[in-house]
């Protein structure tokens, strides 16, 4: 075409230097004898690669046809014309020296072929990352499939099951003693053996010749050691005088333990949690659905080199108002049903605890639980769960200021709402665990909701460290459960499927992904029925011990144990004085 310029070497300068790479042989098709857009040969011009057009050369042979439809062979990159520069003398004025005009040649020569190389590569290669990422996800996809049987099964049954196993291990005599004072003293010697590798650090430093370390840096490494020594003499000080505190931890877990044997039902409790809150969120999906759909539709142009735009949604006040309302009400309901979990749980348990023929109890006691909780405790849930969706909806509106401050780039705002979320984080943490507390005063006592959680503010006041000591072994047994829970099913599930599906697989490695996380998750709702189950232990046995003397007491077991010692050690405190 005439807007391709000639690059044959009898129309360029003498000055431009031979190392610039000439695009012509790229540009011919394999018959045609030239391309040059005013040069003569000796056949007729032949018709363009490009648009098939003539070309301007005079001869006397016929020239060769090109492609008729004009497009590039696929073997041959693509070239835009335009972008290629002109170089031949007749279109560059004549009172322009010709060195200069050379050197403005090649740069901008070099400058199109850089263009047109990039706009040749970057296409293959986003191309080829695309491909590569859709081809793992789809194997990932069809991994998961297949595996779809031995996914539920190990993910969701096989979990259950062996948490279930767990919590019978843990009535072992010593396996939880062992777990227990293991970790506690493991704690203690990292912290101090962190303390000596800082301070012996710090005296490495101080000693070499030449230093090579600042007298700051010394300084700061033996402060660091001085807190870490510390903090472990206070952890050594602090386990000494809770060592009895300790043990009722321990023998609470025991009683937790027999409690889930006594009434297996429990462990499948979560599953009617689970249908319940499925149920609400599909009603709360098509609510949620619906507003959304009722904004107006604007296209936004993007700030890029292409014409692209993208469609949004502008919702008016009222739209917005209903929005945070549908908010509110996913925080209330799902706090509401967790509350009313907890209540259930914390029946069933104090009915076992105060019960001294356990084998009136069995698998229907549960259902006694969930029907007397339904009756007579729905507003104790309602209102507990209300306190926690009003903190909750704050913290939300929070985040939406926070992003805004970051839209608006206003650094002092976002720090300022960032110690505000965290302020409100743990005062959220802080209602939870009173909740829980007030739960199960409810649930021992029958009080409402204000009396429940003043009664249980007073007596975690009152047993300060008790409550501290099960929190701890408490904390420690659920995140060793769910390890243990999630590791064994995941190795199972990887030797049966590598033995019978193995070869229909690409990989197993996505398939016990998945199983991993699913009884993750599995393993910590049965462990959140063990950790409430732990609190009402301790809280039934406090009002046993403050309500009933002697053998009126309802403790049992390890319990009865310590209650006795503790009995007895005060007898001869008060026969000392």
């Amino acid at each position: 075409p005439s807007s391709v310029p000639s690059l044959t070497p009898s129309s360029q300068p003498s000055c431009v230097p031979s190392q610039i790479p000439s695009l012509t042989p790229s540009l011919r098709p394999s018959k045609a004898p030239s391309m040059d857009a005013g040069g003569k040969g000796k056949g007729k011009g032949s018709k363009s690669t490009k648009t098939g057009g003539k070309g301007k050369g005079k001869g006397k042979g016929k020239g060769s046809k090109s492609n008729k439809t004009g497009s590039i062979p696929s073997h041959r990159p693509s070239y835009q014309p335009s972008l290629v520069p002109s170089l031949t003398p007749s279109s560059q004025p004549s009172s322009v020296p010709s060195q200069v005009h050379c050197s403005k040649a090649s740069a901008t020569l070099v400058q199109s072929s850089t263009s047109i190389n990039q706009s040749i590569n970057h296409p293959l290669v986003d191309l080829n990352s695309l491909n590569e990422f859709r081809n793992v996800w789809n194997n990932l996809y069809g991994d998961i499939y297949e595996a779809r049987y031995p996914i539920m099964l190990f993910g969701a049954l096989a979990a259950m099951l062996v948490g279930f196993v767990y919590a019978q291990l843990l009535r072992i005599q010593y396996l939880l003693g062992i777990m227990i004072w293991g970790s506690i003293l493991g704690s203690i010697g990292i912290i101090i053996g962190c303390g000596a590798y800082a301070f012996m650090i710090a005296n490495k430093w101080s000693e070499a010749d030449p230093q090579e370390k600042g007298n700051n840096d010394i300084i700061a490494a033996k402060i660091c050691a001085y807190v870490l020594w510390g903090i472990g003499g206070t952890i050594t000080v602090i386990t000494i005088f809770l060592r009895k505190q300790i043990m009722l931890s321990m023998a609470c877990v025991r009683a937790a333990c027999r409690a889930l044997s006594d009434m297996p039902t429990m462990i499948f409790f979560p599953v009617i949690q689970v249908i319940g809150l499925a149920a609400f969120m599909l009603i709360w999906l098509v609510y949620a659905v619906h507003l959304a759909s009722t904004g107006e539709i604007t296209k936004t142009q993007l700030a890029t080199t292409l014409d692209i735009s993208v469609r949004t949604y502008v919702f008016d006040d009222f739209t917005k108002k209903c929005g945070w309302y549908l908010i509110f009400c996913f925080f209330w309901t799902v706090a509401f049903i967790a509350a009313m979990g907890q209540i259930v749980i914390a029946m069933t348990v104090s009915k076992w605890y105060f019960t001294r023929d356990k084998s009136r109890l069995g698998i229907f006691t549960i259902f006694a639980s969930i029907i007397e909780a339904t009756r007579y405790h729905i507003g104790t849930a309602a209102f507990g769960s209300f306190i926690i969706a009003v903190v909750q909806m704050i913290r939300a509106m929070v985040s939406r200021l926070q992003k805004k401050a970051r839209e608006l780039n206003n650094k002092v705002g976002e720090a300022l709402l960032c110690c505000c979320q965290c302020l409100l984080w743990c005062f959220e943490k802080f209602i939870k665990f009173m909740n829980k507390n007030a739960y199960i005063q409810t649930a021992i006592f029958g009080t409402p909701f204000c009396r429940s959680a003043r009664e249980a503010f007073s007596l975690i006041v009152r047993n300060a460290g008790k409550v501290a000591s099960i929190s701890y072994v408490s904390t420690l047994v659920l995140f060793v459960g769910r390890i243990f829970i999630s590791s064994l099913t995941t190795g199972s599930a990887y030797v049966y499927m590598d033995h019978y599906i193995g070869g229909k697989l690409y990989s197993t490695a996505g398939p016990c992904a998945v199983i991993f996380f699913m009884s993750y998750y599995v393993g910590g709702m049965f462990l959140d029925i063990f950790d409430m189950s732990t609190s009402t232990i301790l809280q039934c046995f406090v009002a046993d011990e403050e309500m009933f003397d002697g053998d009126e007491n309802y403790a049992e077991g390890d319990l009865r144990k310590w209650l006795d010692d503790f009995e007895e050690e005060e007898n001869r405190i008060v026969a000392g004085k």
